[in-house]
């Protein structure tokens, strides 16, 4: 994970030259990610959205508050809970105001963090590719999103097969009756047509 912690040491030393303060967040990052119950939403999981953010960032207006959103939003991640959003922009909060980061910001962060609860369109562009930059794999090609499903799996693992195939059909009927599924015109046009194609193939194995 060389690539994530240069981009991670890239944006934080923009806000500080504090080399033990930058290696201590790095190390919470990378040990709240690295736990062994985290499949899925993993340090590989920000790296993916990370160079996501990065091929876009000539769209995106402010691209250093999204980094911070995109490393701290799964910071507390527990599949059986219904707080780690919240939890997890709490703690983004925190170590942003550590780095003295504009108010203005500190809040963008935290707000774009909690969006990733529901998913739901905002009136935030930025917010708006953080979200579809977190549904991005549903659109990669098969055989990466089938390797997303199984590590999703593994996650609810603590659940039956009846109770996941059950909630899981109901989030992909869910994606499948939107109009649409990524927000942003960006996203939306490389990503759209895949996703559904993969969902509708999930949804016929269930």
């Amino acid at each position: 994970m060389n690539e994530l912690k240069n981009i991670w040491h890239q944006l934080i030393t923009k806000y500080s030259s504090e080399e033990e303060l930058i290696e201590e967040f790095w190390l919470e990052i990378e040990k709240a990610y690295s736990s062994p119950k985290r499949h899925y939403h993993n340090l590989e999981h920000l790296q993916y959205m990370s160079k996501l953010a990065l091929k876009y960032q000539h769209s995106i207006q402010d691209l250093d508050t999204l980094l911070f959103s995109i490393f701290y939003h799964d910071f507390v991640y527990q599949a059986t809970k219904s707080d780690n959003e919240e939890r997890s922009a709490e703690v983004a909060s925190q170590r942003l105001q550590k780095l003295r980061l504009a108010k203005s910001k500190i809040q963008n962060c935290y707000n774009q963090i909690l969006a990733t609860k529901s998913h739901e369109n905002i009136d935030d562009k930025d917010c708006n590719f953080l979200l579809d930059f977190d549904l991005a794999i549903l659109g990669d090609e098969p055989a990466l999103y089938d390797a997303y499903c199984q590590k999703i799996r593994k996650e609810y693992s603590v659940y039956p097969n009846y109770l996941y195939r059950e909630g899981r059909k109901k989030v992909l009927e869910h994606f499948l009756a939107m109009e649409w599924i990524f927000k942003t015109s960006e996203i939306r046009e490389s990503h759209e047509k895949q996703a559904r194609q993969n969902l509708k193939r999930e949804l016929g194995r269930l």
